[in-house]
């Protein structure tokens, strides 16, 4: 690696995108970021986030789409660009049964633009970019982890069949132009400054208000609540060990310890210091029952091993949520609230 060059960081007013850029920073790394800043939720959160990261010298933002053509080419070859963490998205399942083409064009025209930047660029030494635990379908939970080498053939949502989509034309861009590619599978990302869209978020502000929760899958789902500095841990770990020219791997990166979906919720209401209102409703269009990641490999290759429980997270989010986003329009966030 060189220590001398940016790193160039899609989607970096994102949740994991500012957490892996702040994290690069504190250890010296020059970064360049880049985000579209799109409405998808509260926008003031992602210019918070950006302000969090701004005040450093090593720090630069480009206000742009990845997906137009050929900016992340220019900006990979004007600045020397060897190390990119490509974290630009379109996320959600749900969202993505009204609006489909905000699908298809950031995540797949936007991960071709990344890809044609490494293909065109020539110097880069190691992308590594982010996929999704929902490309493994819906399965029930029991047994052994989800493996990165399933077939995952079976995506029940288009959200899912995209991150499947960018993972084989990344094979194919590997394979025909000698690539190093590193895939990420994330595993139900939270914490603080995350995703108002997300449901332990999206729990909290309801309870606070006395307003009832839909749970749904009448609460029989189970998710793999990965704290995002564990998250940030593995994707650095892994940018730092970069693949062979033409070799393109797909690791998961999780807690490998789902927990229930009214766990979850009891788990809120003990941090908040109230009860939720629970409104019982069916599975979802889109959604799976269960995530489990297998993270034998990731912790193989970089030593990966989560450090941060379920419960002291979710105790961490709500500090940060009480602090940041105070309700009743008192605090810097409240607008997300």
């Amino acid at each position: 690696m060189t220590a001398d060059t940016p790193i160039l960081v899609t989607g970096a007013a994102g949740f994991i995108g500012h957490a892996v850029a702040e994290r690069l920073l504190a250890r010296g790394d020059q970064v360049i970021g880049i985000d579209s800043f799109t409405d998808y939720y509260d926008v003031a959160l992602k210019k918070a986030r950006v302000a969090r990261l701004a005040d450093n010298f090593n720090f630069r933002l480009i206000d742009g789409d990845i997906a137009s053509p050929g900016l992340v080419e220019e900006l990979t070859k004007a600045h020397g660009v060897r190390r990119i963490v490509h974290l630009a998205a379109q996320a959600g399942v749900r969202y993505s049964l009204d609006n489909p083409f905000a699908y298809e064009h950031s995540n797949l025209k936007g991960h071709l633009a990344v890809l044609e930047a490494v293909r065109q660029a020539g110097h880069v030494e190691h992308l590594v970019y982010a996929s999704s635990s929902s490309v493994y379908g819906d399965r029930p939970l029991g047994g052994a982890g989800f493996r990165e080498d399933e077939p995952c053939t079976a995506p029940v949502s288009l959200y899912a069949a995209t991150k499947r989509s960018c993972e084989l034309m990344s094979q194919s861009y590997a394979t025909l132009f000698g690539l190093p590619l590193s895939g990420l599978r994330f595993f139900t990302v939270y914490g603080p400054w995350g995703r108002p869209d997300m449901a332990y978020f999206a729990f909290a502000r309801k309870i606070l208000l006395g307003q009832s929760i839909e749970v749904f899958g009448e609460g029989r789902m189970a998710r793999d609540f990965t704290y995002i500095d564990d998250i940030v841990d593995g994707v650095v770990g892994v940018l730092d060990k970069p693949p062979a020219a033409g070799e393109h791997r797909l690791l998961n990166i999780g807690d490998c310890n789902p927990v229930g979906l009214m766990d979850m919720i009891a788990l809120l209401e003990r941090a908040l210091g109230r009860p939720a209102i629970k409104l019982m409703r069916p599975m979802q269009p889109g959604d799976v029952t269960a995530t489990f990641a297998d993270i034998s490999a990731i912790n193989a290759l970089t030593g990966y091993s989560p450090q941060v429980p379920l419960a002291r997270g979710i105790e961490r989010f709500v500090d940060w949520y009480l602090s940041e986003i105070e309700l009743g329009g008192r605090g810097p966030m409240a607008a997300v609230a």
